[in-house]
């Protein structure tokens, strides 16, 4: 090493280590070996005023007692001094419980069920209707009026809907009822998609569902995604170019959601559906309606094929099946009643 060290002043340290076949890493080690280990720690004594291990254990015993068990150290200090006994500071009982691993939330604390991800499939129409409501704001400055929609699934039509003045439970049960009516579902056949206010939960709802044979099934709360397809509806609603924002009484609003629901049932193109409209698919007229498509772009390309250069043109396909949340391999079941 030493002559690598000689010759390097004249050559350079990689020369000179390529020259007498040293490696210039061992060179450097040699040059800067590395730093001696430092010393261990030194363990320092006991405080003084450290608590003695009774004293501790007379800490532990009050913050584990049925009095002080859900209470925190500041608490525990606090009464014991309005009692006249001082155990230790809020400080001290912090670090006792810290030594002891016990400096986690000791109160108890209240549980959030847990709510089973709703897993919905409809094949057809009148099989998963998925029913919402929205504020609509009226005047004067304060009014609200409350939109209630019940939307299929699959046809994406809203087979039933209602404004009134206050949400209530009695206004949606009256909804559903008469909606069922109006399209004669049979008992049994349909499953209704809630979120989770309080005009869908109460009791009575609830029995109302059992006398229906109506399934029901419930959003998570705060999980807009768990009712989507309401979600944009109400956006295409509220977004709509003729949609006045604020209504001058609530005879104005009714009037305009009743033409404003005939035109998205009757004639709104929705992309969800192959362009069609939600009465199309509803009523059945989707397979008739798509093979007339079909022909007219056969014409169109059979009298100019050159335009189309991708090949024959192809009527998008009705969706076979419409979900809220892709169903798994194992399926939760919606909650009956």
């Amino acid at each position: 090493m030493i002559g690598v060290t000689e010759l390097a002043v004249d050559v350079g340290a990689r020369a000179a280590c390529l020259a007498l076949g040293v490696p210039r890493a061992r060179y450097y080690r040699w040059r800067s070996p590395p730093a001696p280990p430092r010393p261990r720690a030194v363990v320092r004594a006991p405080s003084p005023r450290a608590l003695s291990g009774p004293e501790q254990q007379a800490v532990l015993a009050a913050l584990h007692s049925a009095r002080f068990l859900d209470r925190s150290p500041a608490h525990v200090v606090a009464e014991l001094l309005g009692e006249g006994t001082w155990l230790a500071s809020e400080r001290t009982m912090y670090r006792v419980l810290e030594a002891h691993r016990e400096t986690r939330e000791r109160r108890r604390q209240r549980t959030h069920p847990t709510y089973v991800k709703p897993q919905l499939v409809a094949t057809g129409p009148n099989q998963i209707w998925c029913r919402d409501i929205s504020k609509v704001r009226g005047l004067p400055r304060g009014v609200w009026y409350y939109l209630l929609v019940l939307l299929d699934l699959f046809s994406r039509c809203v087979v039933g809907w209602t404004l009134t003045r206050r949400s209530s439970a009695a206004v949606a049960q009256h909804l559903l009822q008469e909606t069922l009516g109006n399209h004669q579902i049979e008992p049994g056949t349909l499953t209704v998609h809630n979120d989770r206010g309080t005009e869908f939960v109460p009791a009575d709802v609830t029995q109302l569902f059992e006398t229906l044979d109506v399934t029901r099934s419930f959003s998570r709360p705060r999980t807009s995604n768990d009712n989507a397809y309401s979600e944009s509806q109400f956006k295409t609603t509220k977004y709509h170019p003729d949609y006045p924002g604020t209504f001058a009484g609530f005879e104005p609003a009714w009037a305009y959601f009743d033409r404003f629901f005939d035109w998205y049932n009757t004639q709104h193109r929705h992309s969800g559906i192959a362009g069609l409209t939600p009465e199309q698919v509803h009523t059945g007229q989707a397979p008739q309606i798509l093979t007339r498509y079909q022909a007219t772009k056969d014409a169109a390309y059979v009298a100019h094929p050159e335009r189309f250069v991708n090949g024959p043109p192809r009527t998008r396909p009705l969706p076979e099946e419409v979900w809220i949340n892709e169903p798994t391999a194992v399926d939760s079941a919606p909650e009956r009643g």
